[in-house]
């Protein structure tokens, strides 16, 4: 850990209001583009604007590095890369023009790459942070090799402003994939996750899969990507399209479905009745068919099965039978998005303390808390 001298005048504004905060016994919100302002439990505290903060501090392609500060568009970052044929392979989502690189890390969220490439917190290197104390602080470093122990800056993906205020991070990118190629078919969703499971067990270039359907017997529409190597892309095409008579989509349409799909653009993500929720289920891998409660025909996996969309009924009933579903399976519930009728006040999220398997993480959660933020100031319960 470094504690860096704070010179930049932004820096010093967002530290005396860090410091106010904390002397008279209130809490901040951390906000950048307000993309993601949905995200997470509502709250009504005043504002730190993370957009005076911009810039691409350093970026080293030929290490696959870059640096910025967490006002920076995140459209930049990705323009930038983009140049050099490189990318954040975690496709994470925008949520609308004005997304920032901050907001990103914050909200943890990733895209159809995930299940192939794994998630934001894989690829933060090293971050520069302000803590409830006013302290300048930096963790973790700019290439993989000098990321030792248990690096702090891996808990902000996610944290959503509730830990300490990001001023900086630096982040691993990837070139991007020599060829891709989407193909379509219509299957269950029994056999969609049975032959997806197989398939991620094999060496084959599989990026990114989605399956939409209506959560019955009836069969689906079936999406996968394909990424990597030329020839490796070449050689799977002919093998995975004859196993589910598959057919491959041309490179326009295909590129609108994964934008569509990280976006959340697609039909069966959106038009949420207003006494609806959608629902996003993490489980693990080998996890089957599911029947949710209460829920609509709409029903989208992604991650191959490993994260699901779901519709339902916005009630307490129906969340509190939906944990419990995913929790048997060794997975948790959110309630993603709210319709217009659903209580603001409902908590959003599953508790630590609602599962066998993340219990013991509360106490750590809480030692946490008071160390980086002893006085409350980023404690807006925006996450649990």
């Amino acid at each position: 850990m470094a504690s860096p001298k704070i010179q930049n005048p932004t820096i010093e504004a967002f530290r005396e209001q860090i410091l106010n905060a904390a002397k008279t016994n209130t809490s901040l919100s951390i906000e950048g583009g307000g993309t993601k302002a949905w995200y997470g439990n509502p709250n009504h505290f005043a504002k730190l604007d993370t957009r005076t903060y911009s810039g691409i501090l350093e970026y080293q392609p030929e290490e696959l590095v870059i640096t910025a500060c967490t006002g920076t568009p995140l459209k930049e970052i990705e323009a930038a890369l983009k140049e050099k044929n490189q990318v954040l392979a975690f496709e994470p989502p925008h949520f609308g023009e004005h997304a920032t690189f901050g907001g990103a890390i914050a909200a943890g969220l990733a895209g159809p790459g995930r299940i192939s490439v794994g998630n934001f917190r894989d690829f933060v290197l090293g971050a520069r942070i302000i803590d409830g104390k006013g302290q300048d602080l930096a963790f973790g470093g700019k290439v993989m090799k000098n990321v030792a122990g248990y690096d702090v800056s891996r808990l902000l993906p996610g944290s959503m402003g509730t830990l300490s205020l990001l001023l900086e991070a630096s982040v691993k990118v990837l070139p991007k994939p020599a060829a891709t190629a989407t193909l379509r078919c219509q299957i269950s969703q029994a056999k969609a996750l049975m032959i997806l499971n197989e398939w991620a067990g094999q060496p084959l270039p599989l990026s990114a899969s989605c399956w939409v359907g209506n959560g019955k017997d009836a069969d689906g529409e079936l999406t996968i990507r394909l990424a990597g190597a030329a020839a490796a892309v070449k050689a799977a095409i002919p093998l995975m399209s004859s196993l589910v008579q598959a057919k491959e989509i041309d490179p326009e349409t295909a590129d609108i479905f994964w934008d569509d799909l990280r976006e959340q653009k697609l039909s069966s993500l959106t038009n949420l009745g207003a006494d609806q929720t959608l629902y996003r289920l993490a489980l693990p891998a080998a996890c089957g068919s599911l029947t949710v409660p209460n829920s609509s025909d709409d029903l989208v996996l992604e991650w191959h099965g490993q994260q699901r969309w779901i519709k339902a009924a916005g009630d307490e009933a129906t969340f509190t039978a939906i944990k419990q579903l995913a929790n048997t399976q060794g997975g948790h519930a959110t309630r993603f998005k709210q319709g217009a009728n659903i209580d603001p006040s409902f908590e959003r999220f599953t508790l630590l303390s609602e599962q066998e398997h993340s219990k013991s993480l509360e106490a750590v959660q809480v030692r946490l808390r008071a160390a980086f933020d002893p006085a409350g100031v980023f404690a807006t319960k925006r996450l649990p």
